[in-house]
């Protein structure tokens, strides 16, 4: 295997080897088996010439359908992996996944429970408009009985998809985008990373930035740029739901400082949470509050200048880095 891999291809071979380890793992989404293409952006392909049409399954145009249909496979026996083409669409399925698969196994008392992957891709910065960009993991994260699941690279998706499919609940797993093709590390292959453990990927004493997903590696060649001058430890999330929260609160301890950045809209986002959790644990530790970064209030703008504009940007996250280290008057 190279020993690199984009996150299509890491998706993809996690589905494989999911799929050739246990027969219960079946596939549902529009146009994933490959007479039809193998998935708008290529992830399932081959999928269903390996596997069969009968494990991975083209679907009608209807979000509903998918999410009705995996949720009740699940209650037979099966490990379904939905595909809702995009984040955006997930609004047309959110009663099955908000009062179906989230509290079914709270509502038959732990009798029963609702092993689904839902996978969806989203991101801005392609110019696909304000009803095909948005980040609305904060949503579901605030749903309890779902697990949020936002890998950075290709070798996290795989080890987190494996772990998504073996959860015995409702999991998103949603995929950047626009990072879909940029190669990372290839996975160790059958190695599964734990759902809800962050990721320490820089170590540092000045400071802890807080992120997850694509944004990740902007910010881990910011601070590699910065390193001479600023020491920053930087933790990928890689969950949003279940929250490390041990782990975060160990770096802010440490450093003394914090920022949370994400894709996702700044008001009422994951970061606040964070902040929050911070601020209430670590209040007499903190030489500052903790920044927030995030996209604009706004729908996702068709304009690129103006989309790049709606997005958290490395200048902003620059500046805030300084002004947590810049010394006092």
């Amino acid at each position: 295997m190279s020993d690199k891999m984009t996150l299509v291809q890491a998706v993809n071979l996690a589905l494989s080897d999911a799929m050739e380890a246990d027969e219960t793992v079946l596939l549902l989404g529009e146009d994933i088996a490959d007479k039809e293409g193998g998935g708008v952006c290529g992830i399932t392909a081959g999928l269903s010439t390996k596997f069969g049409t009968d494990r991975v399954k083209s679907t009608p145009i209807s979000e509903q359908a998918i999410m009705g249909a995996a949720i009740g496979a699940s209650l037979i026996g099966f490990k379904p992996v939905a595909e809702i083409m995009l984040m955006n669409f997930t609004t047309v399925a959110s009663d099955m996944i908000v009062n179906h698969a989230a509290k079914l196994r709270f509502m038959s008392g732990g009798q029963t429970n609702v092993p689904i992957v839902v996978r969806t891709m989203t991101g801005a910065g392609v110019a696909n408009g304000g009803q095909h960009s948005d980040y609305l993991e904060a949503w579901f994260a605030h749903t309890a009985g779902l697990k949020v699941v936002l890998p950075s690279n290709p070798a996290d998706a795989y080890g987190l998809m494996l772990s998504a499919i073996d959860d015995p609940d409702p999991v998103i797993f949603i995929e950047t985008l626009p990072a879909l093709f940029t190669p990372g590390a290839a996975p160790e292959r059958y190695k599964k990373i734990p759902i809800g453990k962050a990721k320490v990927v820089r170590e540092g004493r000045d400071l802890t930035i807080v992120a997850y997903g694509r944004i990740v590696q902007a910010i881990a060649g910011l601070v590699d740029k910065l390193k001479d001058e600023v020491d920053v430890e930087l933790i990928d999330l890689r969950t949003v739901s279940p929250l490390d929260m041990d782990t975060v609160l160990e770096s802010v301890a440490k450093t003394g400082a914090a920022i949370v950045a994400h894709e996702a809209v700044k008001k009422f986002g994951p970061g606040a949470e964070i902040s929050a959790a911070i601020h209430e644990k670590l209040f007499d530790k903190l030489r500052s509050p903790v920044i927030r970064i995030g996209a604009k209030y706004a729908p996702v703008p068709f304009s690129q200048p103006l989309e790049t504009a709606s997005l958290p940007s490395l200048a902003e996250i620059e500046t805030a880095i300084r002004s947590l280290v810049r010394e006092p008057a």
